[in-house]
């Protein structure tokens, strides 16, 4: 008889100072000295659990905190392009009131409504819960019975979340996602049953800053160069859609 699949989903470690105050989704960005510190400890947690698969986000700081996972095993890392955090468009490295001031009722609909906003020259929070939901249902049906684990962001985090969950898009922001946050969900059959929820590795947890991604929506929502995280085998997972 076939097992549960244990699905591990975790959050990217802090990233670098140069992205405070500014937003960025689609934006290319490493870990800070604190994020691989943070990844570290969620790496030690989970030492002993038998990955079968890593799956990571493109984006540098989900996937060099894959690769501090990987480190010491024989599982490849496996970038899931559809993983990626939302693509804020015009608004990516801007500073926030820079954005309030040249499109006062995108970011008024944006702080108001953020699941119904679409990015100038970017994509929708629909548009992103489509192709995330899509890439979850290939993994997972793909791994029945195994372990595996998803580093990626805080949308694409919550998103998995609030499907395990039944929550509602207008709901999905009640759902935190501290920096290095793990969250198990694990299937019986094909039951989602969420077992663990933002978990933090460091005992200094409720010390962290709040994590500000793209500022308002964060506080709502939400490369392959391995800075110091040693030898990890990475390859590209491209969707056949």
């Amino acid at each position: 008889m076939e097992g549960n699949t244990r699905i591990w989903i975790i959050r990217h470690g802090e990233p670098a100072p140069e992205t405070r105050g500014r937003c960025y989704g689609h934006l290319d960005v490493d870990l800070s000295g604190n994020g691989r510190r943070q990844v570290q400890a969620v790496a030690s947690k989970l030492r002993d659990e038998t990955f079968r698969a890593i799956y990571s986000s493109p984006r540098q700081r989900a996937l060099e905190s894959a690769a501090i996972l990987a480190e010491g095993s024989r599982v490849t890392v496996t970038i899931e392009e559809r993983f990626r955090e939302i693509d804020f468009g015009s608004f990516e490295g801007r500073l926030y009131d820079e954005i309030a001031q040249e499109y006062p009722e995108i970011y008024r609909q944006w702080m108001e409504h953020p699941t119904e906003t679409h990015f100038p020259n970017g994509e929708s929070f629909v548009q992103m819960q489509a192709r995330v939901t899509e890439a979850a249902r290939e993994i997972y049906a793909g791994h029945r019975g195994e372990t595996i684990a998803i580093l990626s962001h805080g949308g694409v985090n919550r998103i998995l979340l609030a499907a395990a969950l039944g929550v509602a898009n207008e709901n999905i922001f009640h759902i935190a996602q501290r920096f290095a946050a793990m969250n198990l969900v694990v299937l019986i059959g094909d039951y989602p049953s969420v077992e663990l929820m933002n978990a933090w590795a460091l005992p200094d947890w409720l010390e962290q800053p709040r994590s500000m991604h793209c500022g308002p929506i964060e506080s709502r929502i939400g490369s392959v160069t391995v800075n110091g995280a040693g030898p990890a085998r990475v390859f590209r997972r491209t969707s056949e859609h």
